[in-house]
Order: structure tokens, then C-alpha cells, then sequence
């Protein structure tokens, strides 16, 4: 049967994608505040200390600034995660900077970390104390440092006290140079000097772009495990281009979406066998599905995250994915979600 979302979907996809997200955090914003449901109790599953209800999050670039975290969780998600945000306010690079890829159910974007900038994030943040539900911040460093760790220094002190845990985005392929801290020398000091400012007060988990080579991906699960992280997120937007079929698929961005899926879940095998099981995954790509969410979990997901699906299904994919999840766990004659964890 049609969704309510798929009626409207034909006028929101004749506005501007830029607008149209602008109007759904807007609507999020207007919605009067609710609970989140409470999914099936298999479901829960706990990483790096932190007791999620569900593994289904919303992955940072839907909420930048921190501005609809609650509503996001009311729609289902086991989580949200806030973010990209920077120190200082930036603007990003120019528009039009996000596609619609509507032939390939596929975003492309090249935002470049446009943040209203971390105090008033954690002014936000602040606000929302006590109402529970799992919020991690998503923090980068500015465009324009000339110490992008100390960047994410400055934004680990800023955010721990308000954060369930925080990502460090050093994936992004939309902020010149970011990626470089990938490398193992950078990589190494980036995480020893985070550790360092947060002091053990909040779980820290790494985003990594798909766009690996072996021995990077064992270089940073080594480095991963050494320095105890909370988990890996596997993983962030593309440079790569598939096959596409819209017109868009010449723009330059990081592409997201379905045709993603595949390369993320190899990825994440790959940092299944690289970590042996000793550090938390999080995947992410393409998921847009109960299945696709499963076939992450047992290729080694504790937790999945999505965001490109919802501007194809709309607001309502998490609590379908959640039905779906339960399904699949009675069905499997598991106890909890978590014994289906690299399964396959």
C-alpha cells in the first residue's frame, strides 16, 4: 500500500533538495514532542558501554546542528546522531552542493562541513539534559585550521558532556585534505590526543571512508583496538562512481545511496576480519531495508545507520526497518539481536 509519504514525494522532489531538507528538519522542528516507541526488548543491544534500544540509527547530515535530535528519535531510530559540527561557524562550499540521484535511489553531496559551529550545537544540546534517548555528535575540524586535530580536540572537550558518544569524522571527502588523517601517523596522533581530552568520559568511534586499501583498513583496525576506540562506522560517502544512471552522476561529492551497498558491506567484512571481533562496527550504505540492516548485522554490525533512504521513503522507514529487525530475530529463534552479530 502507499505511504502517506509516497503520495507527497512527487511535490517535494520538484523543490530544490537543499530547500526540501531545510523544510524537513523545519516540519521535525513543528512536531509536537513525543516519546520514542519502544521497540521489541530482542532488539537492544549494548556498544561500547552505551545501552541502545534498537541498532537503527540516522547517521550524521541529516541534523547538522543539532536541531531536531528528539523528534528524530521519535520517529523510531534507535539513536540519532548529530553533526558534522565544527569549532567555528563555516558556511560550506558553494550551492548547489546536494543531488538527487532519483534513477539510482542515490544522493550525492559536496556540503563541506557547513555547520553553525559548536557553542551553539552545545547550547542545543544543553538544553535537551534529561530527556534521555542515545544522542552522539558527529564533530570535524574547519576548513581553514592549520591544526585540524586541534580541532577535534577543541570539539571533544566541547561535546563529551552532552554526547552518548562522539564520532570523529575524518572521512568526509568534501573538506580538501580531511582524509589524510587517515593515514597511520596522523591517524595515530588524532586518536592520542582525543583520548587524551576526553579521558575516558565518552565512548569515541571513528568514521571511515569506503575507499580503502587493504592495508589500510588493517592499519586502522590496529589502531582502532590499541587505543581501545568504542567503534568503527563503515562507512562514509564514496568518490567512486558506479554505474548511474542520472544525469547528476558527473558531479563531484561524496555519493551515498543504494548503489553504495555493496561496497560499504565488503568494506565492513573487511573490518570484521581485520578487528576479529574485538571492536564494534557500525554499518552504513545504501541501507534502505529490514533485509539490507540484517545482511550488515551478520556481516558484523553491532549497529547500521541510513539517511539517504529516507528521501525515497520517507519518515517512516525507521519504524518499517524495526518491524522488520523483529521479524527477523523471531524468525532466526534468537534470543537478542545481538547473537545475529557475524553471523554469516
Amino acid at each position: 500500500m502507499p505511504t502517506a509519504y509516497d503520495l507527497i514525494r512527487p511535490a517535494i522532489f520538484c523543490l530544490d533538495p537543499e530547500r526540501a531538507h531545510r523544510l524537513s528538519v523545519a516540519a521535525l522542528k513543528a512536531m509536537p514532542r513525543r516519546a520514542a516507541p519502544k521497540a521489541d526488548a530482542a532488539l537492544a543491544i549494548t556498544v561500547a558501554g552505551v545501552d541502545f534500544p534498537n541498532p537503527l540509527g540516522i547517521a550524521a547530515g541529516f541534523d547538522k546542528d543539532a536541531e531536531v535530535p528528539d523528534a528524530l528519535l521519535a520517529l523510531g531510530f534507535g539513536f540519532a546522531e548529530v553533526g558534522t559540527i565544527t569549532p567555528l561557524p563555516q558556511p560550506g562550499n558553494p550551492r548547489p552542493r546536494l543531488f538527487r540521484l532519483a534513477e539510482d535511489r542515490a544522493v550525492i553531496n559536496r556540503f563541506g562541513f557547513n555547520s553553525q559551529g559548536g557553542e551553539a550545537a552545545a547550547r542545543r544540546l544543553a538544553a535537551r539534559a534529561g530527556r534521555g534517548g542515545i544522542v552522539g555528535v558527529n564533530i570535524g575540524a574547519n576548513k581553514e585550521a592549520v591544526d585540524r586535530i586541534a580541532d577535534y580536540v577543541t570539539m571533544a572537550r566541547l561535546m563529551a558532556p552532552h554526547a552518548s558518544y562522539l564520532t570523529l569524522n575524518i572521512s568526509s571527502p568534501n573538506t580538501p585534505g580531511l582524509r589524510a588523517l587517515q593515514d597511520v601517523g596522523a591517524l595515530h596522533e588524532l586518536l592520542d590526543r582525543v583520548g587524551a581530552a576526553v579521558a575516558g568520559a565518552v565512548p569515541v568511534f571513528l568514521k571511515v571512508a569506503p575507499d580503502l586499501q587493504p592495508e589500510d583498513v588493517d592499519a586502522i583496525a590496529r589502531a582502532a583496538i590499541d587505543r581501545r576506540l568504542g567503534a568503527l562506522m563503515v562507512s562514509n560517502t564514496t568518490i567512486g562512481r558506479p554505474p548511474l544512471r542520472s544525469a547528476h552522476a558527473a558531479e563531484t561529492g561524496g555519493l551515498s545511496g543504494e548503489p553504495l551497498r555493496a561496497l560499504a558491506l565488503t568494506r565492513l567484512r573487511d573490518f570484521r576480519k581485520a578487528t576479529g571481533g574485538e571492536i564494534p562496527l557500525v554499518g552504513i550504505g545504501g541501507i534502505a531495508s529490514a533485509d539490507h540492516a540484517w545482511d550488515s548485522i551478520r556481516a558484523g554490525a553491532s549497529l547500521v545507520q541510513l539517511y539517504s533512504a529516507m528521501v525515497y521513503e520517507g519518515p517512516g522507514i525507521a519504524r518499517r526497518i524495526v518491524r522488520g529487525l523483529e521479524e527477523k530475530v523471531r524468525a532466526a529463534g534468537l534470543g537478542s539481536i545481538a547473537e545475529a552479530v557475524g553471523s554469516e
